[in-house]
């Protein structure tokens, strides 16, 4: 099934909220608030989006970007968020994600976080592409534990080099 990314509306926020509090979800991210979800749909620096499936037009994640605005085009993916698992939705977001940022939004650097015990998001970044930079350790305090997080990014030259790489494969 193929995605479409459409620029979130107010009516969308309780379900990004819904999708946010599923347990399979809520232990990978930093859930906001619908007031703070709501606040970024008019930041310009922000990219706030839904994914849809493109036959039907029914909701099954949403993406936030930040950095739009950045001086240094650095773009961040603070989040890609699916309500259905092993679909394929979440490395289509992510390919349409790179291809905006480098293409449509003239970014340099592409980069995000991904909780150390994320093994399923961390394992997608690697194979498309995205470079481990560092950890940050123990920078979370979630219960009565941390976790660290996997800091990964992607340059416009290596996204590229790998577009390139993709078209004499399929030559």
């Amino acid at each position: 099934m193929r995605i479409r990314l459409r620029p979130t509306s107010p009516k969308d926020i309780p379900s990004i909220y819904e999708t946010e509090q599923m347990e399979e979800n809520r232990v990978y991210i930093l859930p906001w608030e619908k007031e703070r979800h709501q606040l970024s749909l008019t930041d310009p620096d922000i990219r706030h989006l839904i994914v849809e499936e493109a036959d039907t037009s029914r909701v099954v994640g949403y993406v936030i970007l930040a950095g739009l605005t950045n001086p240094h085009g650095s773009i961040e993916l603070l989040r890609i968020t699916i309500s259905e698992k092993g679909k394929g939705y979440g490395r289509q977001v992510l390919r349409e994600i790179k291809r905006r940022a480098f293409h449509e939004w003239g970014a340099n650097r592409l980069w995000l976080d991904v909780k150390e015990e994320n093994k399923r998001a961390l394992q997608l970044y690697l194979s498309e592409g995205f470079i481990m930079e560092g950890k940050l350790r123990e920078c979370l305090k979630t219960n009565d534990r941390y976790e660290s997080l996997i800091v990964l990014s992607l340059l416009a030259r290596e996204y590229d080099g790998q577009a390139g790489s993709e078209t004499s494969k399929s030559l």
